[in-house]
């Protein structure tokens, strides 16, 4: 009676919600990377590197050299360049620096500082969804000529 129907699933490629939150009193430096979704409302130094979506609040503050992630929303200000496949920038959103970007959306009274590069496919360097064990080359280590040898007979 109430099965979820295949069309109606959730999918496993491209999260779309918020699963952590950096509070506006929070201050953090360090690198982030992974699966799922961000909301920056405090002030954050460093890397984001996430499969989902990252969302700057309207009193958050990000210094990166770049964050890259599916979708990026900036309601405050950043202050490092964007890759994603869609980038919204808000009225109150400040942005200092390039955006990649495959879709780019801004509301009347956003800012950016820097060039717009639009394509039409954008790889952003994740690991692929469908690498499988058997896909993945296991590590071979040891020297070359230094295999064992069955011991002969005397």
């Amino acid at each position: 009676m109430f099965r979820r129907s295949a069309e109606n699933a959730p999918t496993e490629q491209m999260p779309e919600r918020v699963d952590s939150v950096l509070g506006a009193e929070l201050t953090w430096q360090g690198h982030v990377e992974g699966r799922g979704g961000l909301r920056i409302d405090g002030a954050f130094e460093g890397e984001i590197i996430l499969q989902g979506i990252v969302v700057i609040g309207m009193k958050g503050r990000v210094t990166c050299e770049k964050i890259v992630a599916d979708t990026i929303v900036v309601a405050g200000y950043v202050k490092g360049d964007l890759n994603a496949r869609r980038v919204e920038i808000n009225q109150t959103g400040r942005v200092w620096g390039n955006v990649l970007t495959t879709s780019f959306t801004t509301q009347e009274g956003a800012f950016l500082r820097g060039q717009i590069t639009m394509e039409e496919e954008l790889d952003l360097g994740f690991p692929s969804e469908k690498a499988t064990e058997s896909e993945i080359e296991p590590e071979v280590s040891g020297v070359p000529g230094d295999e064992m040898t069955p011991a002969e007979d005397e």
